[in-house]
């Protein structure tokens, strides 16, 4: 009889390691997702400028499954019990011989963060900020403000990125609607230096961006509350809004609270460098579940979900055949970005020796748009 793994999650991180799994064939392999999508985040920032649709970035999963055919149920999570190798969901009750949580995280709660929009919340907010950007246009005239915040206990859980990206895609939209000069855009953050972590020159590159563009900087003041004209800081002062779009940072999912897994304080799950979870030997957790570790300018990016995902799909195999050979994530970790601006990019890259970035005029921003149809034929298995 095939053992059986249960995953957690149907993002870069659970998708991959289904994958993987499903090409040892020799295991029995149950998805667990709360929508019947994976959605392409990266390129999520095109839908408010309107160079893609919603459905563009929706990669069905039952597509995937017609090359890799694992077990599909569409339900939530809400408890684990990791001592009894079982899961409760909404509606039905899993047991495993393999557990991996691949179930993504939740996000900080700043007071009045109902008054803004998140690019990296649930998929369709995505269609909301393309509405309120669209609203603006028609007026003809607005101050956008956009920005994205931190987490203390965990440096890794900040996703900054998106932020910037759709900033330029709306100074690039606005631009060739030739109504640019009308509009007020201001980037926000409480640290000191956003962006930062993606290495000196990536950093001195956005700071003359920004110049260029003539968009305004509010950096290194806490954020105190959004109300729906704008933003309070921690010193009292207001920035004033027509619409924000704002990211806040990650934390452990609420459900894991319901766990008897070793938590971070950042309520992540604690694993190994080979994604195993201490005190569990048959459980993993990968992607923006896990509590990484590694260099203060680490950040969970989709790449390395993917990577986390093979490398617990090999080490169960491995596992399963009584070998040692164990995968870990820890000498791979990287910031790896194709930045995009709407009519070009650059490419960005941080390791553990050194780092760079390379402007793309033109041909960067298809090079981004190639990755969108490279990411949904790689995961249906047409490539």
């Amino acid at each position: 009889m095939m053992k059986k793994v249960v995953i957690l999650g149907g993002g870069f991180a659970g998708i991959q390691a289904a994958i993987e799994l499903k090409k040892k064939k020799n295991l029995d392999v149950t998805l667990i997702s709360d929508r019947k999508y994976l959605y392409l985040y990266p390129i999520s920032i095109w839908i408010p400028v309107h160079i893609k649709e919603f459905e563009d970035l929706k990669v069905q999963l039952a597509d995937i499954q017609k090359k890799f055919p694992f077990k599909l149920n569409i339900d939530k999570v809400t408890e684990i019990h990791a001592t009894k190798n079982k899961v409760i969901c909404e509606n039905n009750t899993f047991t495993y011989d393999y557990l991996i949580v691949a179930s993504g995280a939740d996000k900080i709660q700043h007071k009045g963060i109902e008054n803004t929009l998140s690019l990296c919340g649930k998929p369709e907010l995505a269609l909301e900020i393309r509405t309120k950007l669209d609203e603006l246009v028609k007026k003809g005239s607005g101050k956008i403000a956009i920005g994205f915040g931190g987490n203390p206990d965990d440096l890794s859980a900040v996703r900054g990125g998106p932020a910037f990206e759709l900033m330029f895609n709306i100074h690039n939209y606005l631009t060739t609607l030739k109504i640019r000069k009308n509009f007020d855009l201001t980037f926000f953050a409480p640290m000191q230096e956003p962006g930062s972590r993606m290495g000196k020159g990536a950093f001195a590159m956005i700071g003359k961006m920004f110049s260029n563009y003539n968009i305004k900087k509010h950096f290194g003041k806490k954020i105190k509350e959004f109300v729906p004209d704008g933003i309070i800081f921690g010193d009292d002062t207001k920035l004033n809004s027509d619409f924000t779009m704002f990211i806040a940072a990650g934390k452990g999912a609420e459900f894991l609270k319901k766990s008897d897994l070793p938590l971070s304080e950042a309520g992540f799950i604690k694993i190994d460098n080979n994604c195993q979870v201490p005190g569990f030997n048959n459980v993993y957790a990968i992607g923006d579940a896990a509590a990484i570790e590694g260099y203060d300018w680490i950040a969970k990016q989709g790449h390395l979900a993917e990577l986390m995902g093979r490398n617990a799909a090999h080490n169960i195999s491995e596992s399963e055949k009584g070998g040692d050979k164990r995968k870990g994530y820890k000498e791979h970790l990287s910031i790896l970005c194709v930045m995009d601006t709407g009519n070009g990019a650059a490419f960005v890259y941080r390791g553990r020796k050194n780092s760079f970035i390379i402007p793309m005029p033109i041909v960067g921003h298809w090079m981004k748009k190639g990755w969108g149809v490279y990411s949904r034929f790689t995961k249906t298995g047409k490539l």
